[in-house]
C-alpha cells in the first residue's frame, strides 16, 4: 500500500517571502508525504531576492519559485489541496476563494521580513527569523499522525501549531 501525499498551500498577500520560504521548507522536510505550493492574494510578481538567497545558503530548495495568484489553485485542473495555511495576517483576514474539496485551514502568522527596513544585516536577520519560525511549525506539522486523527482533533492541532513560538536561540 502506498502512502498518500498531502497537498499543502501556503498563502500570503505578496507571495514573495514567507509563503515561498514555507513552500521550500515543507518540500524539504515533508519526505514525500507532503507537496507544498504557495500563492498570494495580491502577488508581487517576483520572489524577494533575500528569500532565495537564504534558501540557497541553507541548502534548501531554491529553484523554480514564482510569485503567483491564489486564483491558480481555485481554478479547474489545479491540484486538490488538503491543507491551507495563511502565513501573514493580511491574507488571514481576506475573503479567500472557495477551495475545491474543503481543505483544512489554519493561520500561522509570521512577521513580514520583506517589510524590515534597516541595514543589510537587519534585513537578513529578519529573513532568518521567519525561516526558523516556519521551520519549527512545519516540523511540528510533518510529525502529526494525520491519518489517525479525527477532523476536529487535527484542526485543533493545526491551529495550535500556528500559536507555537520557536525556542529562543541563535537564528
Amino acid at each position: 500500500m502506498t502512502e498518500r501525499t498531502y497537498n499543502v498551500l501556503f498563502l500570503c498577500t505578496g507571495n514573495s517571502a514567507r509563503s515561498i520560504l514555507a513552500e521550500s521548507l515543507l518540500n524539504n522536510w515533508g519526505n514525500g508525504k507532503f507537496r507544498a505550493f504557495s500563492a498570494g492574494s495580491f502577488p508581487k510578481g517576483q520572489v524577494h531576492p533575500l528569500a532565495l538567497d537564504l534558501l540557497k545558503r541553507m541548502n534548501l530548495p531554491a529553484e523554480g519559485f514564482r510569485s503567483k495568484s491564489w486564483d491558480e489553485f481555485a481554478a479547474p485542473g489545479a491540484p486538490a489541496i488538503d491543507f491551507i495555511f495563511t502565513v501573514c495576517d493580511n491574507a488571514a483576514g481576506e475573503v479567500c476563494p472557495v477551495w475545491p474539496g474543503k481543505p483544512m485551514t489554519a493561520h500561522w502568522g509570521i512577521a513580514d521580513p520583506a517589510a524590515v527596513e534597516g541595514t543589510d544585516a537587519e534585513k537578513a536577520f529578519a529573513f532568518r527569523k521567519a525561516l526558523k519560525e516556519l521551520e519549527t511549525r512545519i516540523k511540528l506539522f510533518t510529525s502529526l499522525p494525520i491519518d489517525s486523527l479525527d477532523g476536529v482533533t487535527l484542526q485543533a492541532k493545526l491551529r495550535a501549531i500556528g500559536k507555537t513560538n520557536p525556542a529562543p536561540g541563535p537564528v
